[in-house]
């Protein structure tokens, strides 16, 4: 197999925010979890959950059917906000640093990568699947809630990619078990490869995987007695870190958004 490879990165600039949309007119008869959706403030299957436990108000009211279809002079809210739906769709590429939390805000006051687009992104974006606090690397953020669905789906079987620092060497019999793919609590953890990084001390491999569980590459090499120092996540469904910075992000260009599209 072939060997994961470091790179270096360059910094970007990013585009001045612009202004917030207003409610469109094609609103009037989408289905209200699209709608939420649309908003930016979630996928469409967590906008379901939202409806169905009455956490969104339509006209003051909670409509439990996601199904419901919006009227023009329907009045949406959503923690007491009125939900407005965005007319541009917002693609953007982060390069998560280490202790941010993949949530839009946080009770505990811990820091948020939305607190990293605070001011230079004026549409409501949401996270795209989750990085762990500690786990740092690529991000996708948007308000397309039906990109981020698919994205999401175990059926796409989007390619990762991480670069996980060890305690200490792992021989290779515990890499082909791993290539194998191990029982843990919750099923078989399947792999699509592992190798040792380049000029790696035994230390450092790369990981390949589509499957989305929680903290799933800490836990396979947990379930072999190795703690996981420093997870990097260097690819991403097409994506990768080329001239990103940690805490650095940048909008997708037209093409990237093309491939994602084509690609779900």
């Amino acid at each position: 197999m072939k060997q994961y490879k470091k790179t270096n990165y360059k910094s970007v600039r990013l585009p001045s925010p612009k202004q917030a949309p207003t409610m469109p007119a094609a609103a009037e008869g989408m289905k209200l979890n699209k709608f939420v959706a649309s908003c930016g403030i979630c996928s469409r299957r967590q906008a379901v959950d939202l409806i169905k436990s009455g956490q969104i108000k339509v006209n003051n009211a909670a409509v439990l059917e996601p199904w419901y279809e919006v009227k023009a002079t329907d009045k949406i809210t959503y923690e007491g906000k009125t939900l407005i739906p965005e007319i541009k769709q917002v693609y953007i590429l982060m390069n998560k640093p280490k202790n941010y939390l993949t949530t839009l805000k946080d009770d505990r006051g811990r820091k948020t990568v939305m607190e990293l687009l605070e001011g230079k992104v004026s549409e409501r974006i949401f996270p795209v699947g989750r990085l762990d606090r500690a786990t740092m690397g690529l991000l996708l953020l948007t308000n397309d809630g039906e990109l981020a669905q698919k994205l999401a789906h175990p059926s796409y079987k989007v390619k990762k990619i991480y670069q996980v620092k060890l305690n200490k060497p792992i021989p290779e019999e515990d890499l082909q078990k791993i290539k194998k793919g191990l029982q843990l609590e919750d099923g078989v953890a399947e792999v699509d490869g592992v190798d040792y990084l380049q000029d790696s001390d035994g230390t450092e491999v790369g990981i390949e995987i589509h499957i989305g569980r929680n903290r799933i590459v800490r836990r396979i090499f947990e379930h072999l007695g190795y703690e996981v120092i420093k997870l990097d996540r260097t690819y991403y469904a097409g994506l990768t870190k080329k001239n990103l910075p940690r805490g650095w992000f940048r909008q997708l260009t037209p093409e990237e958004v093309r491939m994602l599209k084509h690609f779900t």
